[in-house]
């Protein structure tokens, strides 16, 4: 007896329409491991024009392509008696409601929400294949006018490609939900490891503070004996560079003494109450000439500045920005210093700091904000570049911003606000 060999049925045919090459080669390739034979073309009219002759079972179309989108390609599969029965899947992001009723009005039959999972790819193909041998045996077309934002649309469905497309639509709203909670346990395990980091960065200031700064004194305080006791013995040349030790312990100590106040100005919580910044100002104004008698500075302050803010954080502000001020004026011969309040344009109060120093060049204006930045050498002027990062820090917790206008020899003017209930402007007259 001979025994019979039955076929195996041809693959189903699939038909994409990708104008990238790179998302084209990549679906073909998944669906051909599945066992379909595709097809692909690079717009909605290629894909139009290969249809009759390669007779698909499906079409995958992207929404967005070159000559022909997804969206018109639908609409005329769905208009040719000879391929009106092919079901349209439309590739997109779908952010839009209006994608929804633009994908009825054309007659799609579902939607894959990119970027795709293969596997939910592969569910969606097979079952709007499976469902299309049950609309064609009860094809209950309707014909539906709606109204959505303002517009009129004109829909001809069967009600399982109207299920079809809002149960994709509601798929893509869970997926998103999905992805929504996902994201929320992901900030939940960020925060935990910032507060871990912050545990570690106060038990670093911690360190910094009492094992850095103890030898570094050390080292400056043996030095201050040696100076005194044996300095007449030294050579020329051992004086220099003991004094060279000296300064540099000095300029580490106040380079680990602006870390650490850079640290605590930005994890102390906010103390907001009404601040006398023209009070703050003179108070650090007569500090800077106690310090430096022989100065001469003509220092203006405008009376009744308030604001509203934490008193030790802004005082800590204008600390900086009047020293500032004072440092770089220093090789001007009438130095000034201007210290005033503004209206900005919508009438909140900005507050600045003028001087007529050694300026800045506005093209490196982003880099004065910046630790360890500095727009001049420490041989033209001392410092540690840490002082106006604080004072971005200080203001950015209050809500505001600041920013600085300047030109090289010409001065620099810096601005500031506190934020909508950071800003009290100056007291009434």
């Amino acid at each position: 007896m001979s025994e019979t060999v039955q076929a195996s049925p041809p693959p189903i045919k699939i038909l994409i329409a990708e104008d990238s090459p790179t998302q084209a080669l990549r679906l073909q390739h998944l669906l051909e491991q599945n066992g379909y034979e595709v097809a692909a073309a690079r717009n909605g009219r290629l894909a139009l024009e290969m249809a009759p002759a390669f007779g698909p079972a499906l079409v995958i179309s992207d929404v967005i392509m070159p000559e022909m989108n997804g969206y018109e390609l639908s609409t005329r599969i769905k208009a040719d008696p000879h391929l009106r029965h092919i079901p349209v899947i439309l590739v997109t992001t779908m952010s839009d409601p209006k994608e929804v009723i633009r994908g009825l009005e054309c007659g799609a039959d579902n939607f894959v929400l990119k970027p795709y999972e293969e596997q939910y790819l592969l569910g969606r193909v097979h079952y709007v294949l499976v469902n299309c041998d049950v609309r064609r045996e009860k094809d209950t077309g309707i014909a539906v006018e709606i109204f959505f934002n303002d517009r009129r649309h004109f829909i001809t469905a069967d009600r399982r490609q109207i299920l079809n497309l809002l149960l994709s639509t509601y798929e893509a709203a869970v997926q998103h939900n999905r992805a929504l909670r996902q994201s929320q346990k992901d900030l939940q395990v960020l925060i935990s490891k910032l507060a871990d980091a912050n545990q570690e960065l106060e038990t670093f200031s911690y360190s910094v503070s009492h094992d850095l700064r103890s030898p570094l004194n050390a080292v400056d305080g043996f030095g201050h004996l040696l100076e005194h006791s044996d300095g007449d013995k030294l050579s020329d040349k051992g004086k220099h560079y003991l004094k060279r030790m000296r300064a540099g312990a000095r300029q580490m100590n106040e380079l680990i003494e602006g870390l650490l106040s850079l640290a605590r100005f930005s994890r102390e919580p906010l103390k907001t109450e009404s601040v006398d910044l023209t009070a703050i100002a003179k108070r650090v104004e007569q500090i800077f000439r106690e310090r430096d008698p022989q100065r001469q500075v003509r220092v203006d302050i405008q009376d009744g500045l308030l604001a509203q803010g934490d008193p030790r954080l802004l005082s800590a502000v204008v600390e900086n920005l009047v020293g500032n001020a004072w440092k770089f004026t220093a090789k001007q011969t009438a130095a000034r210093i201007v210290i005033g309040c503004d209206s900005g344009a919508d009438g909140s109060p900005v507050y600045f700091v003028k001087d007529n120093g050694a300026g800045f060049d506005m093209a490196q204006v982003e880099k004065l904000f910046t630790a360890f930045e500095r727009l001049h050498s420490t041989s033209e002027f001392a410092g540690t570049g840490i002082g106006l990062a604080t004072v971005k820090r200080i203001i950015t917790r209050h809500g505001g911003r600041i920013w600085a206008e300047g030109k090289v020899n010409e001065g620099a003017t810096f601005y500031f606000t506190l934020g909508q209930e950071g800003g009290s402007g100056t007291q009434a007259g």
